[in-house]
């Protein structure tokens, strides 16, 4: 079986190495020379080539370029596995065994962008790891293989995206094993049922100390590395938060935003309880401030 690959991100990586250990044969890649978008960004391109592999860069997945390097090619099947674009039905339709793509959400819910990071900011307690074929409308194909990972407490994003990479990695096995014997089964997504999640921006992950310390503590595990992280401004300059912790301290006369020491740790008291910055970069003197 003739596969092409479209990926740009790390996870995009880890299944491309389990689809060049079987049996099939990789006759192209697609991937993108740099991405501001995503900060989990990999240059499968160079990766690709280095095992003597074809490979394309691209912004545009569309273009008739693209579209003419891909019918020159032959696939039986694409995957494309971590690109941000949509894919129109010209590129669509150019594979007869269709374009598996991927989202970690629990389909037809949660549709949309940044899935992770949204799952861990509004306090899921499961994600999905969801292998479906593509459609011109975002995540909307019929699914292929869908699995359900808890959020333990403790997990930020960096524990969850690796914890997508195992699974993810079982499920492209189960489904090259399926297709090799023609057995690969998929079920339409009940659409009435479905969500979408919009693209985040970088007011986004500003900290409001108003908040709840524990929306404002899985704010910052939902941004950690490898996203750009949760910030709160201190003249004029971004202090990102890498990691914190909830203090259970509901002292009634200390207002949002107080700087609180305790045992030299930086503790700040938000809306209800407080948080200690555990990891925060750059490492500026907050001595003698006493509100954020």
């Amino acid at each position: 079986m003739k596969i092409l690959f479209i990926g740009t991100v790390l996870f995009s990586k880890n299944i491309f190495d389990e689809i060049i250990k079987s049996n099939n044969k990789v006759i192209g890649v697609i991937g993108k020379k740099q991405s501001k978008f995503n900060s989990d960004y990999y240059d499968l391109v160079k990766y690709s080539k280095s095992k003597k592999i074809e490979s394309i860069y691209t912004n545009d997945i569309n273009s008739l370029k693209i579209l003419r390097w891909v019918k020159k090619r032959k696939p039986d099947i694409i995957f494309c596995i971590g690109w941000s674009q949509l894919l129109k039905k010209k590129i669509l339709k150019t594979a007869p065994k269709g374009v598996i793509g991927y989202h970690p959400s629990d389909l037809p819910k949660n549709r949309g962008r940044h899935p992770i990071i949204w799952s861990i900011v509004l306090g899921l307690k499961k994600i999905g790891s969801c292998f479906f074929y593509m459609k011109t409308k975002a995540d909307a194909g019929n699914i292929i293989s869908k699995k359900l990972i808890k959020i333990k407490n403790h997990y930020d994003s960096n524990l969850v995206y690796k914890d997508l990479i195992k699974v993810g990695k079982r499920q492209i096995r189960e489904i090259l094993t399926k297709i090799r014997i023609n057995k690969l089964k998929s079920f339409p997504q009940q659409n009435y049922t479905s969500s979408y999640w919009r693209k985040r921006s970088e007011l986004d992950g500003k900290i409001d100390w108003r908040m709840d310390a524990h929306n404002i503590n899985n704010l910052v595990k939902a941004l950690t590395k490898p996203y750009p992280g949760a910030y709160f401004l201190f003249k004029k300059q971004k202090i990102r938060v890498w990691k914190s912790k909830v203090i259970d301290l509901n002292k009634k006369n200390f207002e949002p935003g107080k700087i609180i020491r305790f045992n030299k740790n930086l503790i700040i008291k938000c809306g209800s309880k407080a948080l200690q910055l555990v990891t925060f970069k750059p490492k500026t003197n907050l001595k003698g401030v006493r509100y954020l």
